[in-house]
């Protein structure tokens, strides 16, 4: 990396960094109790709106897995959400009715609190439909591989978005809440995935999957990207600066071998195909808060409807994460 590029990337870090004390002042503490936060301790982040039925199930994960505490932002819930969370032990809660989208869809906001609570502590950045699947997450907690990237010198840890959905109409079966959406959207696409390296964040950019397959299939290279970095030992200085897709510094983008090799790396399984995102679309597609104006949800909500079947002859019922290491979607690397 040149020097007048290296240049460019500190002065582009710094201007998300202003960005973030900017946004600062659209949030109000609802509930804070980060003092309970301990040296070495496992942070999440996450921001919300309306997704009362799906807490339940996602601080359950999320707590088997090892997570100690959980930082929200609540943009503006008007179902519970913020209630629900203010009375969780384990949670801190912040709110904001300030646009999504005119703070990088609450990229700033995170990293305005991964700067104040995040540094030096692994830090998991993940929505409330995403769910971290990892190389013997059956066996080992996630702070055995917080360890074990600490012991190999590794601040980052890459997980390909990996869409799940139901076999028949999507609204078939309503989400009950508390309950794994995974018991609903079991099924997923094995294949037909786009791999480009980014030069500019030096990211690996994935996209194809059921949504490439089922709503941009004329355009699949608008298709939503599926890299993500979820999971990130935090320093102050570090920002995210395109959702979990990438990060500055840019060496933290590095989760794959350029080389040829395997670096270990997850999914995310996403289970964003259930019964509550038919509506929800329709919703975002209005509100025109989340990316190119809502272009994207724009999609869903033309192409979705209670009785629309994503599955198709080529989708691959979901079993545990081996299976995803035979199909290559995960990688154990190194480690043994």
């Amino acid at each position: 990396m040149g020097l007048i590029s290296s240049y460019r990337m500190r002065l582009r870090r710094r201007y998300w960094r202003v960005r973030a004390l900017r946004r600062r002042r659209q949030l109000s503490v609802v509930s804070d109790r980060t003092h309970v936060i301990r040296p070495g301790a496992i942070l999440s982040f996450t921001t919300v709106r309306n997704e009362r039925l799906r807490l339940a199930y996602f601080l359950e994960y999320y707590r088997k897995l090892g997570v100690d505490h959980f930082l929200f932002v609540d943009n503006g819930s008007d179902d519970g959400t913020r209630e629900f969370l203010t009375e969780q032990t384990d949670v801190s809660v912040w709110s904001t009715s300030h646009s999504y989208a005119k703070s990088a869809f609450g990229v700033d906001w995170l990293n305005w609190l991964q700067r104040q609570y995040a540094h030096r502590h692994w830090s998991l950045t993940v929505d409330v439909d995403e769910f971290l699947v990892y190389p013997f997450c059956d066996t080992r907690p996630l702070r055995a591989l917080t360890d074990w990237l600490d012991a190999s010198s590794i601040r980052s840890f890459g997980a390909m978005l990996l869409d799940m959905y139901p076999k028949g109409p999507i609204g078939g079966q309503t989400y009950s809440e508390g309950q794994n959406p995974f018991e609903i959207a079991t099924w997923f696409d094995s294949g037909n995935y786009m791999f480009e390296r980014n030069s500019t964040y030096e990211n690996l950019w994935i996209q194809g999957g059921v949504r490439a397959r089922a709503f941009f299939a004329t355009t699949p290279k608008t298709a939503p990207a599926l890299n993500k970095v979820p999971l990130v030992k935090w320093h102050k200085d570090f920002v995210y600066v395109s959702s979990t897709h990438a990060l500055l510094p840019r060496g933290l983008n590095l989760t794959y071998d350029a080389s040829g090799g395997e670096k270990t790396t997850g999914v995310l399984l996403h289970a964003k195909f259930i019964s509550l995102f038919v509506e929800r679309a329709a919703e975002e597609a209005k509100r025109s808060e989340h990316y190119r104006r809502g272009d994207e949800y724009r999609a869903y909500s033309d192409g979705l409807d209670v009785s629309a079947d994503l599955w198709c002859k080529w989708s691959e019922r979901y079993v545990n994460w081996r299976q995803l290491e035979i199909l290559g979607l995960i990688s154990k690397g190194n480690w043994a």
